[in-house]
C-alpha cells in the first residue's frame, strides 16, 4: 500500500501540480475565505487523488480539503465510514500560489477512526515521508527512530502557529516562550513541519486548528518514530475530533518538558 500511494502521489504531482508551479495565472488562484487560497492545482489534484485512492481500497471514501470546503457535511464520514482517506492535495497553498516553497501533498488512511497509514510528499524534491501503524516511520526511504529521553529546554526549537490561536491563549504561550531555545514562526505548511521534526531540524510544533488532512499524516509519522501528539491536557490526538490545541514532540519526555515550560501558563 505504501508504494502504491507513493506512486500515485508522484503521478498526480507530475500531471497537475509541478506543471503549474511558478506558472499560475491570476484567474487560477481564488480565495475561499479571508486569506484562504485555493488554486486550480489543488482542485485538479484532489479530483485525481479521490478517483484513484478509492480504486485502491474498494468501499473507501475520501474526505478532501476542497470537497469539504464545498460540502462541510462530508466531515461526518470520519466517524461513520470504516475506511476513509483524508487528502490535502496541496498543503501550503499560499506558498505555492506565490511561487515559493515549501508545499506538500498529503494523504492518510483511517480505519475505524484510527490513522493506519500516511504519506507526505515534497513534489519538488521528490522526498516522501511515510508511516504505517505498527510498521514504523520512514523519510526518504530511511527508517526514522527517535532517541528516547528528555532534553534541556534551551536545546528545543520549533514553531508555534499563532494564526488560529485565541489571543488570550497566544499571550499565555508567549510568556513561556523564553523558557525554550527558539520559537519559530513556521512555514505555513504542516507537510514541512512534521518531516522537519523527523529530521531533528526542530523538536516540537504547536498547532491550534487540527483539520485531519493537515495533521493525520504527520502525527502518525511522529508517533511511529517514537514521538507524541497530544492535546494540551495530555490526551492523545484524535483525527476524528474537532478539538483544538495540540503539542507535537519528539518524545514523551520532551513533551513533558515543553508542557512545563512553553505551555506552563496555558
Amino acid at each position: 500500500m505504501i508504494d502504491k500511494v507513493d506512486a500515485l502521489l508522484r503521478e498526480v504531482a507530475a500531471e497537475v501540480v509541478l506543471p503549474r508551479y511558478q506558472r499560475l495565472t491570476q484567474d487560477e488562484i481564488q480565495e475561499k475565505g479571508p486569506g484562504d487560497l485555493v488554486t486550480i492545482a489543488d482542485r485538479e489534484a484532489e479530483r485525481l487523488l479521490t478517483a484513484r485512492l478509492t480504486d485502491l481500497v474498494p468501499g473507501s471514501v475520501v474526505v478532501g480539503e476542497e470537497a469539504v470546503s464545498a460540502d462541510p457535511s462530508l466531515m461526518s464520514h470520519l466517524t461513520r465510514e470504516p475506511q476513509v482517506w483524508v487528502v490535502d492535495p496541496l498543503d501550503g497553498t499560499a506558498n505555492f500560489a506565490a511561487g515559493r516553497r515549501p508545499f506538500a501533498m498529503m494523504v492518510a488512511l483511517l480505519r475505524d477512526g484510527q490513522t493506519v497509514a500516511s504519506w507526505i510528499l515534497d513534489p519538488v524534491d521528490g522526498v516522501l515521508a511515510s508511516a504505517e501503524r505498527g510498521g514504523g516511520a520512514y523519510l526518504g526511504g530511511e527508517r526514522v527512530v527517535f532517541e528516547p529521553g528528555s532534553r534541556e529546554p534551551g536545546d528545543l526549537r520549533g514553531p508555534v502557529f499563532g494564526k488560529y490561536i485565541p489571543p488570550d491563549v497566544r499571550t499565555l504561550i508567549a510568556k513561556g516562550a523564553a523558557s525554550v531555545g527558539e520559537v519559530l514562526r513556521g512555514q505555513n505548511c504542516a507537510g514541512y513541519e512534521y518531516p522537519a521534526i523527523a529530521r531533528d531540524d526542530q523538536q516540537f510544533a504547536v498547532f491550534w486548528r487540527m483539520l485531519p488532512w493537515d495533521h493525520a499524516p504527520g502525527t502518525l509519522l511522529i508517533s511511529e518514530a517514537g514521538g507524541v501528539a497530544r492535546y494540551f491536557d495530555a490526551t492523545a490526538y484524535d483525527p476524528t475530533s474537532s478539538r483544538t490545541g495540540v503539542l507535537i514532540a519528539r518524545s514523551p519526555e520532551v513533551w513533558d518538558v515543553l508542557r512545563r515550560t512553553l505551555l506552563a501558563h496555558v
